[in-house]
């Protein structure tokens, strides 16, 4: 459940960072209020958590496949 979860905020913080480097647009900034806004600060710290979660999934794949062997 916890990997799906940082999954879709590493989607939502991605997607983001795309609109920032081509249009200019921070969405997440637009829907919550501008980039000092209490919500804007949450989900950006919530996607740089995500981030750092999902630096477990590249070495927990890598140990499950050796186990099958």
């Amino acid at each position: 459940m916890w990997d799906k979860l940082a999954l879709i905020l590493l989607i939502i913080g991605g997607v983001n960072w795309g609109l920032v480097g081509i249009f200019e647009f921070d969405l997440v900034s637009w829907l919550f209020g501008g980039t000092t806004s209490i919500l804007s600060r949450a989900v950006y710290i919530l996607v740089a958590i995500s981030a750092v979660w999902c630096i477990s999934l590249l070495f927990r794949q890598e140990a499950v496949a050796t186990e099958r062997e």
